[in-house]
């Protein structure tokens, strides 16, 4: 039998930096561009590298927190459609829209983005924080990814973790490249017009999210 290879590539699996456990189900491929082997996220995954991957994702209403301990280059990147529900702020403000309180997703990615690569090895005095997404792009009437860019900065400020830069909000998607090793970021603005597939995959995410309950409660280190 043939060895497997990656996705548009004639690297083979066996040559790919080796995955932090719990990301086996986490599309990775070889990115020719970059000359880099990627992992590629999708709305409710993150992902941890601690051998110099390029981490990307393509966001709408969705937020991306990249953070990586800035010494040891160990970092990752995160997606995630919901704020959590435990802010009373949030929770009366999502009353009656089409998106549920309850789904905290925001809360859960970002507890377990910092509590992987701390347990990695990272440090919480040496984090580095940068944030993208929080388009207003579904038509709807809830600013899904303002509320969004509203939560995870609250978050954020609560845990005493400063943003280093951030490309937030506005009316546009954006396709995000991390590189966490170095801690550079390239950012593509998309055309949303021409990005319903993404508008449908967000509206279906959410319809699922409803549907769908956080297991088990994450405590930062």
């Amino acid at each position: 039998m043939s060895t497997p290879r990656y996705r548009n590539s004639s690297v083979d699996m066996s040559s790919a930096p080796p995955l932090l456990a719990g990301f086996e189900h986490i599309n990775r491929y070889w990115d020719n561009q970059h000359n880099i082997f990627a992992a590629k996220i999708l709305p409710g995954e993150f992902y941890v590298s601690m051998h110099g991957e390029l981490i990307t994702t393509v966001l709408g209403s969705c937020v991306s927190a990249c953070i990586r301990d800035k010494i040891t280059g160990i970092g990752g990147m995160n997606h995630f459609m919901l704020p959590d529900n435990r802010e009373r702020t949030h929770s009366s403000a999502w009353k009656n829209t089409p998106v549920s309180a309850e789904t905290r997703y925001g809360n859960v990615a970002m507890e377990r983005l910092i509590n992987v690569i701390l347990a990695s090895g990272g440090k919480r005095k040496n984090l580095e924080v940068k944030l993208f997404g929080g388009g207003k792009v579904l038509n709807i009437n809830t600013d899904i990814g303002g509320k969004n860019v509203d939560f995870v900065k609250h978050y954020l400020q609560v845990e005493g973790l400063k943003i280093e830069s951030e490309d937030t909000r506005g009316f546009w998607p954006r396709k995000v490249q991390y590189f966490p090793l170095t801690g550079r970021v390239r950012i593509k603005r998309l055309n949303a017009v021409h990005n319903d597939t993404l508008t449908r995959r967000e509206l279906e995410y959410i319809k699922t999210l409803k549907e769908k309950k956080i297991e088990g409660k994450v405590d930062l280190f």
